[in-house]
């Protein structure tokens, strides 16, 4: 049973793999013929395996359950050689102290077992313990044994030696025996243990080997008996002593009978004193007595157990020969069955896992640690050796137990089936007659895990083939047979020991030594796993061993072909020397294939031609020695009829055949004539030579063979002479293939020779082939690109060698030459284009063109494209420079990484230091941009500005420097829109500004006025929109500006979706006019056209009001026909109490409109009433709230034009309630009182009513005097009065006839050009800034500045005609229309009142010029942006 050892993982390399072939079906049908083919590669290994192919699967024919074997035993450490001689020193160290009466125990050093054996070897290769102490090389000692210096040490290794070691060498000496003299000085004592020493159990291998000497010998490989050799008896040797150990002895004898004669018995032998009988030991060997003192050593106690003297331990100890090592057999037997489950298990348990999960290569290091270790034993079991023969054989056999199903008869033919293999016509084997186990008949060998075939090579020399049909893999090793004496002298130097008592130990298969120490001494080592399903197969002389990995199943069969003939006879010779036995005799196989030579094939008849002429050379040579010894009696002998084991050399162990010696002395007993000497001591003369031919019989024999092989030995030295021929006798690849063709004609086997002539005539199609393509510049390979099978300069010359030195001559040497020629002068131009420092590249590409030309690999190319690329990239370098544009930091990159690329050279080199530089900058800057450009807080426009000043001088493309340069442009240009645009305040331009990475000083102004302006919109919306209104005050023209259309009793002020709408019906008109009022107050930077377009809308509004009044009257007069009758803004016919609109006259249900609040303000439905019309006193304070804001806004300009226009209506009430006398009121003067007016005395009168009623009901703000409530009702009466009275007059008309006023304001020509010059921003007050004019109206003799506008923040205006208004209140200045936002138009028609005369006097009721809320606000920001 075997445990797992702690020990560490060993360190073996595994060796490399041999070659591994995969035939095809069509090479897979001749064995013979693959085993040639493939010869040449695998016998370089020694070992090759075969992969049959994957449908080859042959069916197992052993009978599991009847197949009964009995393994051997095998201790894994005592088969590796060094590890053997270890444990063989070890066990006599510890036989040693056990007659001593003492246990070896050994110690440990550096926490291993101490190497006792390297160290007793160590001492002796030093001169011996005293030397050692002497000469204190004991720390050299522990280095060579693998210790690190400076530990100590050497201190341990002499105290161990003295303990265990020391005696033994004394012993060995025999310094021990010297009797009479006191011990050596400095004697050691017998060893003491220590607490950490481990205990040796010995391995007895002499007397595990002596009981197996006792037991029936090992199976041997003879044939038709079968039996098992015995080595002859060999008589009990007496125990021999050295003539020191003789000498020793017998004083010692002397000295003790005479002490017996003086004294008593009980005398120590050495001081001859009988004192201290305590201290005296009697010897359990031959009874003497020693002090305990006296010995050398000398032993501190008395020891226990038996004790022997030193007389006796050189008697039984030193005169013991060592038995040969062998396996033992285990004591019971196995079925096939048993066997694996105990192989499992042990594997299984071992590695602690399943088996199939063990990798192989951990099973592979542990087998090589657990031989060479001495702490651990592991044993294992081996079924090797089993005879096919007993118990058949794992292939199908004919007449076998297996019953062959139909499909798997191919087998029981096959010549793969080791069976047949054997036994074919190719192989040699088949002239010998006996059945030869383990050679012609197949061996079986069942494996477990660990379980080894040790170094050897086949009996004769002879090939072997392997078949592993099932279970897990068998790990190879092997050696090439050039390399089998290497391997042997390497054993034999490392462990002498062994082959001293067994010289021929390699042929035992008994030994093994790690392959990783067999390659260190310089013998090749080849590897490989055996799969199930897997040939191996080791070629002659081959040294190979192995293991298994687990439980596994395999075959294997001996064989021989031609190439074996010449190495069969060497082996017997070789046999001779180790004095051997034969498996078969060679001589009798050379002579049975002689006598069939006219069947022979052909190759095989030349070869045992070749072999029996040696073999008659020799038989001539050896009868003449014995003839000439004096041997006369010759006598014909039958050595066929013999069994091999009775024709045996005595002193060889050869089989005899051809001849041997016997002399009537020895009945039985005979020599080859290699010995006829040593047969006995009698006369030659009484000898007699048996033979089996005369040399007459032989020679006619040997002429059959020369004549059966005389055709091909013509054709062989035909070949010969071909292939040896000189350079001017060469012949044409034409005389190679017709001696192949003569070969195949007349039908000659496959042979080295012919193998010799097919490969060099390949070599030379080859050449011929290569030569072709490369003259055409084609050369092309089936699996390898063209750009790696191009042939090199020194591969050109090697191929022209190559092909100058073929046996044989092609005709395209000549113009490979030439190549070659012109191969020199290219390098030659080249190396003169390398050492120009800028060569062209026109150039360079020529002698690029001409090397692409030549279809070579040739050395000069590289250092032309990398000088190709050099020149070009200079030149990218210099046009990269002189487009810094297009120069970016990538660009920069990427050239200075295709200059790093590039070969050094100094332009290169300073080219990329200039780029390099300039990238650093680069990038110094980019880092430097984009830190200032995303730096917060924000650095402020100077620094940006110098930034970027700076970065136009770095010759790059760099975005960020960019970035950086756009944004102070950006800046830049958003200061001065700003600058020019201060009154206006469009968002986009906030929203600019905010995306520009500079600190704008202005920045935060505006986003104040924005969130200023936001604060005065919503006061406006919440002045003049109701809660549930659809309108909205961000559009302007909903609710501030005249109503566009009104239809159906409704105004509808249309947006972008009712104009969609307008534009369906075809309201062109009125679409034209929103889109103009809706570009005036967004776009345009001049309110101009804003108010034109406003007043146009107003004049619309009046004339659609007047049509809808007169439509919705209609419907209420009596017997209209054809009048739609439904009203409402439900469409629906009056019913109940209606409600009347006072504006467009419809009626509205009260329950479907709001109810009118009060009396006094007039009622207007829904679609007329958009806003809640504030009072005149909001709206004027919401514009002056806007003015102290200095911005434009559009809603801003549509309440200026609603403030102007209730300002208007305010002073045409005043005209028209002028002729009631002023301010009286409607009850104090009636006109229409008196008892008939007259139509044409009341038509100025009846124009006042209308305008007055039509402006009131259509203003947006309510008047500031309360009265204007009932001026209200009076013209709503005086309307109806004229209306009864049949007077009809559109309101249109009316408004134009009132509003007709002549109001021209000239232009200044003669001040435009001082205008140009004057500015306002200087001088600047308080007021002006929030704009209001402080100047007084001029006098005269300043008429001299009345060209300068007195507008706060005046617009400068340039043109050929400027248009001046001039104030119409007290400080009668003259401003640019432009400046106080008013056009031509409205100069002329209104009354112009500047702010400051606006303020200064009073509200509008007491000053009814017209003023327009423009003037009021800040010129300087209201300019700048038109907000949608």
């Amino acid at each position: 049973q075997a445990t797992r050892g702690s020990g560490g993982s060993s360190n073996f390399v595994p060796p490399p793999e041999c070659p591994v072939f995969e035939p095809s079906w069509e090479e897979f049908a001749d064995p013979y013929a693959f085993i040639n083919k493939i010869r040449p590669i695998a016998e370089k290994t020694g070992i090759c395996k075969v992969r049959p192919p994957p449908d080859w699967q042959p069916p197992f024919a052993c009978d599991v359950d009847k197949l009964h074997f009995t393994p051997r035993i095998q201790r894994l450490n005592e088969l590796e050689a060094q590890t053997r001689v270890k444990l063989n020193f070890l066990d006599k160290i510890a036989k040693f102290w056990e007659l001593q009466g003492c246990t070896l125990k050994i110690p440990h050093v550096e926490r291993k077992l101490l190497d006792l054996y390297l160290l007793f070897r160590l001492v002796a290769e030093e001169g011996g313990f005293e030397t050692v102490c002497r000469e204190r090389r004991w720390t050299k000692i522990a280095v060579k044994m693998g210790f690190a210096p400076g530990k100590a040490i050497g201190s341990h290794l002499r105290s161990h030696y003295e303990r265990i070691l020391y005696p033994y060498s004394l012993f060995q000496s025999g310094a021990n025996l010297l009797v009479g003299k006191p011990p050596p000085r400095g004697s050691p004592a017998p060893p003491v243990s220590r607490h950490d020493d481990a205990e040796y159990k010995p391995h007895d291998l002499a007397q595990r080997q002596a009981a197996l000497s006792a037991e029936s010998g090992v199976p041997t490989r003879r044939g038709k008996r079968m039996r098992l050799e015995v080595s002859p008896p060999t008589p009990r040797t007496v125990p021999t002593l050295t003539p020191d150990h003789m000498s020793l002895v017998q004083s010692l004898t002397d000295r003790q009978w005479s002490s017996r004669v003086q004294v008593d018995l009980y005398v120590c032998l050495v001081c001859g004193s009988g004192s201290d009988e305590d201290r005296l030991l009697l010897c359990d060997g031959c009874d003497d007595s020693y002090h305990t003192f006296c010995l050398a050593p000398p032993l501190p106690d008395v020891p226990k157990g038996d004790w022997r003297c030193p007389k006796c331990l050189v008697q039984v100890e030193c005169s013991k020969p060592l038995e040969a090592f062998g396996f033992q057999q285990a004591y019971g037997d196995y079925s096939l069955r048993a066997f694996g489950e105990m192989a499992d298990s042990f594997k299984s348990d071992y590695f602690n896992m399943p088996v199939h999960m063990v990798p192989t290569e951990l099973v592979e290091k542990e087998f090589w640690r657990l031989v060479s270790t001495i702490e651990e034993d592991v044993t294992v079991e081996y079924g090797a050796d089993i005879a096919s023969k007993e118990f058949g054989s794992g292939f199908p056999i004919r007449n076998g137990r297996l019953k062959v199903s139909p499909k798997d008869e191919y087998y029981l033919n096959s010549g793969w089936n080791l069976n047949n293999l054997a036994l074919m016509d190719p192989s040699v084997l088949t002239h010998v007659t006996a059945d030869i186990c383990g050679m012609t008949l197949p061996w079986l060998y069942v494996g477990m895990c660990f379980s080894s075939f040790c170094w050897h090579i086949e009996d004769h020399w002879s090939y072997s083939i392997n078949y592993l049909h099932w279970g897990e893999p068998k790990t190879w090793y092997g050696a090439p047979g050039s390399a089998a004496e290497k391997l042997e002298d390497v054993m034999k130097e490392l462990a002498p020991e062994l082959f001293e008592s067994q010289p021929d130990l390699l042929h035992q298969l008994v030994t093994i030594m790690n392959p990783n120490t067999l390659t260190a001494h310089g013998v090749p080592i080849y590897r490989t796993n055996q799969c199930a399903g897997e040939f191996v197969i080791t070629f002659p002389r081959s040294y190979h061993s192995g293991f298994n990995q687990g439980f596994n199943f395999a075959e294997a069969v001996n064989f021989c072909t031609v190439d074996w003939m010449p190495l069969g006879r060497q082996v017997v010779a070789h046999y001779r020397l180790l004095h051997r036995y034969c498996v078969f005799s060679h001589d009798e196989m050379v002579c049975r294939m002689a006598s069939k030579a006219d069947v022979l094939d052909v190759v095989l008849a030349s070869a045992v031609g070749k072999d029996m002429a040696d073999m008659i050379q020799e038989e001539c040579h050896l009868r003449d020695k014995v003839h000439k010894m004096g041997v006369v009696h010759c006598e014909r002998a039958h050595y066929d009829l013999l069994q091999d084991d009775e024709r045996q050399c005595i002193k060889c162990r050869t089989t005899c055949y051809l001849s041997a010696i016997m002399c009537p002395c020895s009945p039985g007993v005979l020599v080859c004539l290699h010995h006829a000497q040593e047969l006995c001591s009698c006369s030659p003369a009484g000898y007699t030579l048996n033979y089996k031919f005369t040399l007459d019989e032989l020679y006619p024999m040997l002429k059959a063979l020369k004549q059966r092989a005389e055709s091909f030995d013509n054709w062989a030295s035909h070949v010969t002479e071909l292939l040896e021929a000189k350079m001017d006798q060469k012949q044409s690849l034409v005389a190679f293939r017709s001696l192949i063709e003569e070969s195949e004609a007349k039908a000659f086997p496959e042979n080295d020779l012919l193998r010799h002539l097919r490969q060099v005539t390949e070599d030379a199609e080859r050449c011929a082939s290569a030569a072709q393509q490369l003259l055409r510049g084609r050369r092309h390979t089936r699996c390898v690109p063209k750009a790696q099978t191009k042939l090199t300069v020194d591969e050109l010359k090697s191929f022209i060698q190559q092909v100058c030195s073929l046996p044989c001559s092609i005709s395209q040497t000549a113009l490979l030459k030439d190549i070659l020629e012109r191969v020199e002068d290219f390098q030659r131009c080249s190396q003169e284009t390398l050492a120009k420092e800028v060569p062209s590249v026109s150039e360079i590409q020529e002698l690029l063109d001409a090397g692409a030309e030549l279809d070579l690999a040739l050395p000069e190319l590289p250092p032309l494209w990398g000088q190709l690329e050099r020149v070009r990239w200079l030149e990218a370098e210099r046009s990269a420079r002189s487009q810094p544009a297009s120069l970016t930091l990538d660009a920069m990159r990427q050239l200075i990484d295709r200059g790093v690329a590039l070969a050094p050279h100094p332009s290169v080199e300073k080219a990329t230091a200039r780029l390099q530089g300039l990238l650093s900058v680069s990038e110094l800057w980019e880092h430097k941009a984009r830190k200032l450009i995303t730096a917060r807080p924000r650095h402020r426009l100077e620094t940006l500005s110098a930034a970027a000043q700076e970065t136009e001088g770095i010759p790059a493309c760099l975005p960020q420097c960019v970035l950086l340069r756009d944004a102070v442009a950006s800046a830049t240009d958003w200061l001065r829109e700003a600058e020019i645009m201060q009154v206006q305040l469009p968002s986009f331009l906030l929203s600019r500004g905010q995306l520009i990475p500079v600190k704008l000083d202005p920045l935060p102004q505006l986003e104040s006025l924005l969130l200023e302006a936001e604060a005065w919109k919503k006061r406006a919306a919440e002045a003049f929109l109701s809660k549930s209104t659809p309108y909205s005050l961000c559009v302007p023209w909903q609710v501030l500006c005249p109503m566009c259309e009104i239809e159906g009793g409704a105004a509808k002020r249309k947006g972008k979706k009712g104009l969609q709408h307008a534009r369906k019906k075809g309201s062109a008109a009125g679409h034209d006019l929103l889109n103009d009022v809706e570009r005036a107050l967004t776009k345009s930077q001049d309110s101009g056209p804003a108010l034109e377009a406003l007043e146009e809308m107003r004049l619309r509004e009046l004339e659609a009001v007047s049509l809808l009044r007169s439509a919705n009257e209609a419907r209420l007069q009596p017997g209209a026909e054809h009048v739609d009758p439904r009203v409402c803004v439900c469409l629906r016919g009056p019913v109940g109490a209606m409600l009347q609109c006072d504006l467009c006259r419809g009626l509205f249900h009260s329950g479907c409109v709001p109810e009118p609040q009060g009396a006094d303000p007039p009622w207007l439905c829904p679609p007329c009433r958009r806003s809640e019309r504030p009072p005149l006193e909001e709206a004027l304070s919401i514009l002056d709230s806007l003015q102290q804001l200095r911005v434009s806004l559009p809603e801003g300009h549509a309440l200026n034009f609603a403030v102007c226009r209730t300002l208007s209506w305010q002073r045409h009430v005043q005209q028209v309630l002028a002729p009631c006398g002023g301010g009286a009121t409607p009850t104090e003067h009636r006109p229409w009182d008196s008892a008939s007016p007259s139509l044409d005395a009341s038509g100025e009168f009846m124009n006042k009513a209308i305008q007055f009623f039509v402006c009131f009901v259509a203003a947006d703000i309510l008047p500031a005097d309360p009265k204007f409530s009932f001026y209200f009702h009076f013209a709503q009466t005086v309307l109806k009065t004229f209306q009864q009275e049949g007077i009809s007059v559109s309101l249109r008309e009316a408004t134009d006839r009132v509003e007709r006023k002549a109001k021209r304001r000239g232009p200044r020509a003669e001040l435009r050009d001082r205008a140009k010059k004057a500015k306002r921003n200087e001088g600047k007050s308080p007021e002006d800034d929030l704009g209001f004019s402080s100047s007084s109206p001029l006098s005269e003799d300043q008429e001299e500045d009345w060209s300068v506008c007195p507008a706060n923040g005046c617009l400068q205006p340039e043109g050929e005609e400027v248009n001046w208004v001039q104030c119409d209140g007290r400080c009668n200045q003259w401003f640019h229309q432009v400046c106080v936002g008013i056009t031509a138009e409205l100069a002329a028609k209104e009354d112009y009142v500047c702010v400051s005369c606006a303020v200064r006097d009073g509200p509008p009721s007491e000053n009814p010029q017209f003023v327009s809320p423009a003037c009021m606000l800040s010129q300087k920001l209201w300019l700048q942006v038109l907000f949608h």
